[in-house]
């Protein structure tokens, strides 16, 4: 089992049964169903065929809701618009079609947020204008830094302006009420701008009791200013290269990349790296060495995760794609490399500080002693969370009686969960987690195991234990 984990995009590509089940075969640990693009009839399908699979396969494949967020968009436009140099091009709020000259904006208060001077990236920064006035109403005058064609529907990034747009559009609260009534693990919120919008949706969630987990997109220059309280009030992080590359110069995404991907062991959050990992075998089986690099790189740094987009959801070869990919990592981690700073509980005062310090020594000690396994108990999946964060050689094995975490965890590094429910004694408990993991041929005999519970396990409380242990049977 690799440690860095997949997460795929689904589309027309691969929303078929059989494919779907490839993909899992081939390494998926994640389904990303992306919701700009999604039916609400066709997400509740596609999630009968992902429980399907993981009944049929006995697998915990995770699903991550996409929401697209305030997506800013020009309308409809001439198929010959092509904008030049210096030329002046107006942006305003209506229904007419575009042309050369003018194009419509889906964005109602852009008169009133844009100030001259600021920069309007169109169609991913291929074409560059600069407000030159703006009449405070409807209509933006621009001048055409850098012309090109321009297509309908075409994305706007406004990376100098303070947007005013609420972080979950009408779109986003429809598509969300469908995401947690089928019960997805993990939702994906896009062009967060702050720690606040993190909070809105958590509080949405938590309103209609929901488990899911929330995943902080990351593709604006403010959420970067503002990574360390988002990183504190979020679950975990995505770090979306595609429009971070155009919100900012493309060239400082490398070490904004390594910076949230360190923050994310730091804080126990899992990351996400994303946008472009493989984007040749959309149509090519074999990828560019540039991209063997970027997915091996992202593995190196520690990354919990690296994501497929348009490779699986509308590429050629959306099975190949994933089995190339799990090479890389499988290659990646044999070579002992990943990076491992260490980040011990300092803080004596706080709550979880005796659990956070028996999940960093228990990381260390298999480590030192070679064990084979860490075997956690745990009920709300926060030792698999912590033990995750430290990246320690062993695989980490999460025992739980919450069926609502197994597929959860299947975002973590390193970590494979299974379901147990059957709370005796701890030596027999430990008994029990030993066979079921031998006959899995996980462990075997003389195989050194690192031992983590709650006593009394009954109570579900904090870890509070930690032993050493040998597969001797």
């Amino acid at each position: 089992m690799n440690k860095a984990k997949i997460v795929a995009t689904l589309g027309p590509a691969s929303s078929s049964l059989e494919v779907m089940r490839a993909m899992v075969e081939a390494g998926v640990n994640v389904f990303r169903i992306n919701f700009s693009h999604s039916p609400h009839d066709e997400v509740r399908e596609i999630m009968k065929r992902i429980r399907q699979i993981n009944q049929e396969m006995d697998h915990y494949t995770a699903v991550l809701a996409d929401l697209q967020g305030p997506k800013i968009r020009v309308g409809k436009v001439a198929p010959d618009a092509y904008l030049k140099n210096g030329d002046r091009f107006d942006l305003f709020t209506g229904d007419a079609e575009g042309n050369q000259r003018e194009a419509s904006i889906n964005y109602m208060e852009f008169a009133r947020d844009v100030r001259p001077g600021e920069r309007i990236l169109l169609d991913d920064g291929k074409v560059v204008l600069q407000v030159v006035e703006t009449n405070g109403e409807d209509r933006v005058q621009t001048e055409v830094i850098q012309g090109g064609p321009l297509k309908s529907k075409k994305g706007v990034n406004l990376p100098n302006t303070h947007v005013s747009l609420p972080c979950l559009t009408e779109k986003d609260l429809a598509d969300l009420e469908v995401a947690l009534e089928v019960d997805v693990d993990w939702v994906g919120l896009s062009f967060v701008r702050k720690a606040e919008d993190i909070l809105e949706l958590k509080a949405i969630i938590d309103e209609k009791k929901s488990r899911a987990k929330v995943i902080a997109k990351i593709e604006k220059p403010s959420a970067v200013s503002d990574i360390k309280r988002i990183m504190e009030v979020t679950d975990g992080v995505m770090v979306a290269r595609g429009d971070l590359g155009v919100e900012i110069p493309m060239q400082g995404v490398p070490i904004i990349q390594k910076m949230i991907t360190e923050l994310g062991r730091k804080y126990a959050k899992p990351v996400i790296i994303a946008t472009q990992m493989m984007e040749t075998m959309i149509s090519q089986l074999t990828p560019t060495r540039a991209e063997v690099n970027d997915v091996a790189n992202s593995v190196l740094d520690g990354a919990d995760a690296v994501m497929l987009s348009g490779e699986t959801s509308v590429g050629e070869y959306p099975v190949q794609v994933i089995e190339t990919m799990s090479k890389i990592i499988a290659h990646v981690e044999e070579s002992g490399s990943i990076t491992r700073e260490e980040y011990p509980p300092s803080d004596p005062m706080e709550k979880r500080f005796v659990s956070d310090s028996i999940c960093y020594n228990a990381s260390k000690m298999a480590d030192q002693i070679g064990a084979s396994a860490i075997l956690t108990m745990t009920h709300s999946g926060y030792t698999a969370f912590k033990i995750s964060s430290h990246r320690p050689d062993t695989s980490i094995f999460a025992f739980t009686s919450n069926r609502k975490i197994l597929s959860t965890l299947s975002l973590l590094w390193g970590v494979r969960a299974f379901y147990y429910n059957s709370f005796e004694s701890t030596d027999e408990t430990f008994r029990d987690i030993k066979n079921i993991l031998r006959d899995k041929n996980l462990v075997h005999r003389g195989d050194m195991i690192i031992k983590m519970a709650s006593m009394p396990m009954k109570e579900r409380g904090m870890t509070n234990m930690l032993k050493i242990g040998e597969i001797n049977e």
